[in-house]
């Protein structure tokens, strides 16, 4: 993999080189999120997240474990509910 350099101008701006902006699919008006990996930045499109990411925030905690039994009660109980007359 090549590397690609950018410098900093005197207001703090960098030049995003042209390879990086074709990988990450970003242009003029485009945000990016800078985060920390220890002695690393990570540069990466705004609102882009993986998987990963994705899976994280949907199920931080594991589910828990049912059984069968529960599993055909809370379905009667959903369809009593849905089906109930007023």
């Amino acid at each position: 993999m090549s590397v690609t350099h950018s410098k900093i101008t005197a207001q703090g701006q960098i030049s995003v080189p042209l390879e990086v902006r074709r990988r990450l699919a970003v242009g003029p008006g485009s945000i990016l999120e800078w985060e920390q990996d220890g002695d690393r930045m990570i540069v990466r499109r705004a609102g882009k997240f993986s998987s990963v990411d994705i899976h994280t925030a949907l199920f931080s905690a594991p589910p828990k474990r049912r059984t069968l039994d529960d599993l055909k009660a809370g379905i009667a109980r959903h369809l009593r509910a849905k089906h109930a007359r007023d």
